[in-house]
């Protein structure tokens, strides 16, 4: 079913079309619902000659103005929350309750934003001087946003940056731009002309954006294959990089858990988003003396929680976001069945279109096996059997990823011992996804470079500047 609307691009405060178009397919029904711009280099070249006229008057605006408008912002999100989220149903595929979580969620995350300071530190005060040290904009910064959770994501982006004083150029996924195209609208009256620009493409724009000589920052979230491409390209001119990429992330289950208590969250962990997530748990260890249980009470959860479309009230998890991505997961799993692994199968989808898989659990697959080694991003999860501490922290950290991971655990202590060892830039204890737009989250090896949120992700958007003042009567030289 279209959606019936036009998605324009914004640049410099206005609407702008495309001669050559995308077509956007919702993936539960393998439908074109829209089409989107497709910008070639001019539009490109004019987004950024935008941002860049925009970027004096918006960094010399005073920060609570710049915090104002980023509460503004969030106040358009919350009172357009239900188009946003049905629209965003329609592109990604999660369940309408999801997409309004993220929605809402981004609409929080701007207001937090906005109790963030950029203050100046004074490193020396003495007779002779002052010394002060001072973060101020890098200009125009690109926001490059994949598409698994397209608002939200691009709001991690948008609002530190902006507040920051710099202007910025987004460009969503090929695959889920309307949304991001949608807000760029809502938000031409919050922002001045140029200050936030939306512009959507196909896999050329992409590298004219990490190559054009006139942004000043890369921001993106991807794989890490991608990210490599995006690194190499934003050298040529020195560009800031900000890379959240790809993750194997690994939980370790004690055998001191309450698996009744636990399970559900322990399967959450993995599979909200379809598994599409990039702190979603991809390797589960569990102790020998509970893995039957827990497997069990896995394989439970997993035939009742209904796969379908996300405009459905009954689905929990919706399909896999695009036709690629869904081809990649299938060939994960035959290749898990031609090595003759036994997978155990939850609920199967209710429609025979869409790219649909179900709830998979592989029952405890050699370590060397793709379904292990690889990041699936969609619902498949392998079981692995341990029983030594030292052996599961080796094959937890046995990967080129790090972006997060999960220990649960009866004992406390034991469990923040556990999380010690983990070489990964988050590690939860007995939660999982317990997030904040106050506290940092990055990578570590191949899983990123820099954070986002929290005061150390806005710094990502500025440079160091040091005044040396010289006081009355103090000698030059």
């Amino acid at each position: 079913m279209s959606t019936g609307e036009d998605f324009p691009m914004t640049i410099d405060g206005q609407a702008v079309a495309s001669a050559a178009m995308l077509d956007v397919v919702n993936p539960a029904t393998e439908a074109i619902i829209a089409r989107a711009p497709d910008a070639a280099r001019p539009q490109l070249d004019a987004c950024v000659a935008a941002a860049r006229r925009a970027f004096p008057g918006w960094r010399d605006t005073p920060i609570e103005s710049r915090k104002a408008a980023l509460v503004k912002a969030a106040e358009v999100l919350k009172a357009h929350a239900e188009e946003l989220a049905r629209l965003l149903t329609q592109e990604q595929g999660k369940p309408l309750a999801a997409a309004m979580q993220e929605v809402m969620g981004s609409a929080i995350f701007l207001q937090a934003y906005a109790a963030l300071d950029l203050p100046v530190e004074v490193r020396e005060e003495s007779e002779a001087r002052r010394v002060e040290v001072r973060r101020v904009p890098l200009g125009v910064v690109a926001a490059i946003v994949p598409w698994n959770f397209p608002v939200i994501l691009a709001i991690w982006k948008i609002g530190p940056a902006l507040l920051a004083g710099n202007t910025v150029v987004l460009k969503p996924s090929p695959y889920t731009p309307l949304t991001a195209l949608k807000i760029g609208r809502l938000l031409g009256d919050v922002f001045p002309p140029g200050v936030l620009n939306v512009i959507s493409g196909g896999d050329a724009l992409g590298p004219m954006i990490t190559a054009h000589p006139g942004i000043a920052k890369v921001s993106f979230t991807g794989s890490t294959v991608t990210g490599r491409r995006v690194m190499s390209s934003a050298s040529a001119t020195l560009k800031r990089v900000t890379l959240e990429l790809g993750g194997n992330d690994a939980a370790i289950v004690m055998p001191d858990v309450d698996i009744d208590r636990l399970a559900r969250p322990i399967f959450n962990s993995a599979f909200v988003n379809s598994g599409q997530t990039c702190i979603a748990t991809k390797r589960l260890y569990i102790h020998e003396d509970v893995y039957g249980r827990l497997r069990d009470k896995l394989a439970e959860i997993a035939r009742e929680v209904v796969v379908g479309a996300g405009e459905e009230p009954e689905s929990i998890l919706g399909p896999i976001q695009n036709k690629r991505q869904f081809d990649r997961v299938k060939d994960l799993l035959q290749d898990a069945r031609d090595r003759g692994l036994t997978l155990i199968e939850g609920r199967a989808p209710a429609s025979g279109t869409g790219y649909f898989v179900p709830v998979t659990l592989v029952d405890n697959p050699p370590d060397d096996a793709r379904v292990v080694t690889e990041e699936a991003f969609g619902p498949v999860l392998p079981l692995l059997k341990f029983n030594d501490v030292e052996e599961v922290i080796a094959r937890a950290n046995d990967t080129d990823f790090g972006l997060a991971g999960v220990v649960w655990s009866g004992d406390q202590e034991q469990g923040v011992k556990i999380a010690e060892r983990l070489e990964t830039g988050t590690v939860w204890i007995n939660e999982h996804y317990n997030m904040s737009p106050l506290i940092p989250l990055g990578g570590h090896k191949q899983s990123g470079i820099g954070v986002e949120n929290g005061r150390e992700g806005l710094l990502e958007y500025t440079n160091t500047q040091v005044f040396h003042i010289a006081k009355d009567g103090a000698a030059a030289g």
